[in-house]
């Protein structure tokens, strides 16, 4: 529901980075060929595609090749995640993942524009068919919905999230690149009311078969079978876990600077 260039968003924080870190070059990635598109995008492209188009971007900029760091907000945490690990080159160094759904999400309490319908059609559809090939191929929250009562059909037709977080097998390739970052910083707001559960942020998950009790990131299966290479980048410090009070993308500047500008510089 953002774009790329909105000046009370992704705009304002490309110019606040620039202001606070002289000459640094910043990227603010657009998929479509303006600002409409490119929200509408964030709803309705297949995540795959996108992924693709990012991947082709940040080969063809010549001040990339070097190297860079990714920030991503929301979605686009999970989404620069799969970029990490399906496309090398350049190399990504570190990957600040803000309020990004790594386990995926059951429940859409929230919308990015609350009064549009867009939200009402999005959460009926999901509640039908997320799982249907149509829906997981035009519908971008159901490429990341994680039904904890239907484990199998997730890790069967979920043509994104299950894939990238190897649910049908390993992809050595994927855990390579992954634990190629120098540092994976994952922000979680501890009053979010948009992402359910909000501790898929720090890529824990409802326990299997229900829907009320949570487990965190070390007791799932994809961290004891290490099958992206997370319980290695643990143990080496790779990993960051930062908490920030406040609801979905809530936060203050002062914190901003404090926090997170450190890994960009």
């Amino acid at each position: 529901g953002d774009s790329c260039c909105n000046p009370q968003s992704m705009g304002y924080i490309k110019k606040i980075v620039e202001n606070k870190i002289p000459g640094i070059y910043v990227l603010s990635l657009k998929i479509g060929s303006n600002l409409i598109q490119d929200m509408e995008n964030s709803f309705f492209m297949n995540v795959n595609d996108q992924v693709r188009e990012v991947c082709s971007q940040l080969a063809k900029d010549p001040h990339l090749k070097g190297g860079y760091n990714a920030m991503g907000f929301s979605q686009g945490g999970q989404f620069l995640r799969a970029v990490a690990q399906r496309c090398p080159s350049p190399p990504m160094l570190n990957l600040i993942s803000v309020g990004g759904q790594h386990q995926g999400v059951y429940g859409f309490p929230r919308c990015p524009g609350e009064s549009s319908h867009i939200c009402d059609w999005i959460r009926k559809t999901l509640d039908l068919g997320a799982y249907t090939q149509a829906v997981q191929e035009h519908l971008v929250q159901a490429e990341y919905w994680h039904d904890p009562l239907k484990e199998e059909d997730y890790r069967k037709k979920s043509i994104f999230l299950a894939d990238i977080n190897q649910e049908r097998g390993i992809n050595e390739t994927y855990k390579e690149n992954l634990m190629a970052l120098k540092k994976f910083v994952m922000v979680k707001f501890l009053n979010d009311t948009m992402v359910d559960p909000p501790i898929s942020e720090w890529f824990g998950f409802y326990k299997s078969g229900q829907a009320k009790e949570t487990v965190p990131l070390k007791e799932t299966s994809l961290y004891t079978e290490d099958r992206l290479g997370l319980q290695e980048m643990d143990k080496a410090g790779k990993l960051v876990f930062l908490g920030v009070k406040g609801d979905h993308l809530h936060f203050s500047e002062e914190w901003f600077y404090t926090t997170i500008l450190p890994f960009l510089q």
